[in-house]
């Protein structure tokens, strides 16, 4: 393995030789004119015959066929619990987007032209980065569960602000990763939530290279990774590895498996209020009936006020409130699922809906105006509530049963 190492005058950059095929890695800013300018550069000088882009196949695929989100299936989404993780997938496209529009360039402009390039020119365009997803799952199951709302705060909060960045800093984002500046401070602040967004990326990034120059016959690559991950690369890259890179893509693409008592836990609760109103009832049916009303009050009050919140329609509203004191002793169904499909019916998206949704989220007040983003805070602060209400009639409940 060779290591010569060259400094450009715009972007950091290494080189390294694996297998026979040299990569040059160059490290870009994800909202940058001079980064996608000195990519286009690049490639349009004919040095290279592939290019390796710090992008997985659905953010890849969210590039290429930007109208994608218009054939996206809500229901769906709600069907199979991803309304979390989508809302997630926005928030983040949400902070590079309210970069980008400071600037009047798109995020990520170094890979549309790196992708439009290599097309051009007819080069292969190697997806190296794992899928969003998978990250962001690793993520949240890597840190502890208190921490969890966390994560997703410090989404929203980086949609919430309003802090303008000069272009001085944005270059100066070269020193840090998208992804991290989206969680502000938490990321470096939590080695739990580093590894797998920084670390493990690195690692991942590293495995699909050495994978592309030892299964296929290129003389050099250009990999355009955020330069954030350049150092990382660059040691995992120039370090003896014993293990095979398909071993360590597999190993990188696993989940770990949810915590097993969490799962429990609801069961334990739904137990716990049918065991207090089977109390209540035996001492006095009048007591029972109390007992009761307080759970559907608390409960459903406070899930009815998540979708009040979420600005959701009266009658989602009124389902939230109804729906959520029964889904709460059944935890096979959430409440968010219900009001959130309540509203996606009785207030349909449109196509326009779907077609200005990442630029909708951009802004919080989109989030709100935009029907498909308000279905999914429909999800959210109906679950909150609900959950919020669960809690509180329990404690409701033990301080009757307590006091009678």
């Amino acid at each position: 393995m060779t290591l010569p190492s060259t400094t450009g005058a715009d972007e950091p950059r290494f080189e390294v030789s694996l297998n026979g095929t040299k990569i040059t890695l160059l490290g870009t800013a994800h909202v940058s004119r001079v980064s996608a300018q000195v990519v286009h550069d690049l490639l349009a000088s004919g040095e290279f015959d592939a290019v390796a882009v710090e992008l997985c196949p659905s953010r890849h695929q969210a590039i290429v066929d930007p109208d994608a989100l218009s054939r996206m299936n809500l229901f769906a989404v709600l069907r199979q619990g991803m309304a979390p993780m989508v809302a997630a997938s926005l928030a983040l496209g949400a902070y590079q987007q309210r970069l980008a529009e400071q600037f009047g360039i798109e995020p990520g402009a170094e890979m549309r032209a790196a992708i439009n390039q290599a097309q051009a020119a007819h080069l292969p365009v190697l997806l190296i980065d794992r899928e969003v997803g998978v990250t962001l799952k690793r993520c949240y199951r890597n840190v502890p569960w208190w921490q969890r709302m966390g994560l997703f705060g410090g989404l929203l909060a980086s949609v919430v602000s309003r802090e303008k960045i000069s272009e001085e800093e944005i270059e100066r984002l070269k020193s840090g990763d998208i992804l991290e500046s989206s969680f502000n401070e938490f990321a470096a602040e939590s080695g739990s939530l580093y590894e797998p967004l920084i670390n493990e990326r690195d690692a991942y990034m590293a495995a699909r290279l050495r994978q592309e120059a030892t299964n296929n016959d290129y003389q050099h690559i250009l990999a355009v990774v955020g330069a954030g991950h350049l150092a990382g690369l660059r040691d995992t890259l120039t370090a003896e590895s014993a293990e095979p890179p398909a071993q360590t893509l597999e190993r990188l693409d696993q989940l770990p498996p949810p915590t097993r008592w969490l799962k429990f836990i609801p069961w334990v609760i739904v137990a716990l209020i049918l065991t207090g109103f089977a109390i209540g009832f035996s001492r006095n049916p009048d007591l029972g009936w109390q007992l009761v009303a307080d759970w559907v009050l608390i409960n459903g009050s406070l899930a009815g006020l998540g979708a009040i919140i979420a600005a959701a329609h009266p009658l989602t509203v009124v389902i939230a409130a109804l729906a959520a004191p029964l889904t709460s002793l059944n935890p096979t169904i959430g409440v968010g699922f219900v009001a959130a499909g309540a509203e996606a019916w009785l207030r349909k998206p449109t196509v326009g809906d779907f077609s200005t949704l990442r630029h909708d989220t951009a802004h919080l007040g989109g989030w709100w105006k935009n029907r498909i983003s308000r279905v999914l805070l429909v999800f959210i602060l109906t679950t909150l509530g609900s959950a919020i209400g669960t809690y509180a009639a329990g404690f409701r409940i033990a301080e009757r049963l307590l006091g009678s």
